[in-house]
């Protein structure tokens, strides 16, 4: 089952499975981060679900992780929605990323270094962020099992 409709993609979930998760909300953000294994630079983006419509993209910034861009992307969609007055659900498929917001911390343990300083000063920007804002809509879990990638995903897997 594809929601959107282009990729047919095999799933191992069950009819009833499928049916006890639903379908994704159309009218949300969806949010993905990537890493790059050669390089080790991260990018992140969100898109409008529905439509595809790019929302943001942010990067590479150099020697990061894949939970790091994940949780930036889901901090920067929460201000956009604030920003904007939105109150669209934000779709990301990384449970870690979801921890860290509620936490309103990253916990990464990846090292600092000068050339992921950039980072590292948005990821402290991030969590000042989430101290110091409200955020009152949904960050609800992809379910890639169910869905298919994510709205976002970079595509290179």
């Amino acid at each position: 089952m594809n929601f959107i409709g282009k990729d047919v993609f095999e799933t191992t979930l069950s009819p009833d499975q499928l049916t006890l998760i639903g379908e994704p909300e159309l009218e949300s953000i969806s949010v993905d981060g990537a890493w790059n294994t050669s390089s080790g630079d991260v990018e992140y983006r969100a898109v409008h679900t529905r439509t595809g419509e790019l929302l943001f993209a942010k990067g590479p910034y150099g020697d990061g992780t894949n939970n790091i861009a994940e949780f930036l992307g889901l901090v920067h969609a929460m201000a956009h929605c604030v920003k904007h007055g939105l109150e669209l659900p934000i779709y990301t498929d990384n449970m870690t990323a979801i921890s860290w917001v509620r936490r309103k911390k990253s916990f990464t343990k990846h090292p600092r270094s000068e050339r992921n300083k950039t980072l590292f000063d948005m990821v402290n920007r991030a969590e000042h962020w989430l101290a110091t804002n409200e955020f009152t809509g949904r960050i609800l879990k992809w379910e890639t099992e169910a869905w298919g990638e994510i709205k976002a995903d970079f595509g290179r897997k």
